[in-house]
């Protein structure tokens, strides 16, 4: 595994079904060549999973991924137009949905969102 940052990776995707496999292949090449563990690429891309379909879901227009190696793991980040930032709620059994923040936070080191002049961009670092 190589400890050196690397240019980060960034992607547009639209706010469609078949963003978050795409935004799993960038991440899943992105992992293979920053030398990540094949276990940290398997978070990784379960990690953008959630971002992606929480944006295509809940709001409009393209989605921005960004994924960056860091000195100690891996940013993803994913950029929308909603300006209603994230919060993970309950979770009802009897739902099939409304796990993605939870599963986020399990598999990162840290995550989070910021807001940005024209919506939001949603976090999370795993460790490498």
């Amino acid at each position: 595994m190589r400890n050196e940052p690397a240019a980060p990776v960034a992607v547009t995707l639209p706010a469609s079904a078949g963003s978050s496999a795409r935004a799993r292949r960038v991440v899943g090449e992105a992992a293979s060549a920053w030398g990540l563990s094949a276990d940290v690429a398997d978070d990784a891309a379960l990690v953008v999973t959630e971002l992606v379909s929480n944006a295509v879901d809940h709001a409009a227009g393209p989605v921005g991924l960004t994924v960056t190696r860091t000195e100690s793991g891996v940013r993803i980040e994913v950029a929308d137009r909603s300006s209603a930032l994230p919060e993970p709620r309950p979770v009802r059994v009897d739902s099939a949905r409304g796990r993605g923040l939870i599963i986020v936070a399990a598999l990162s080191r840290s995550w989070g969102s910021e807001p940005t002049s024209d919506g939001k961009v949603v976090w999370a670092e795993l460790a490498a």
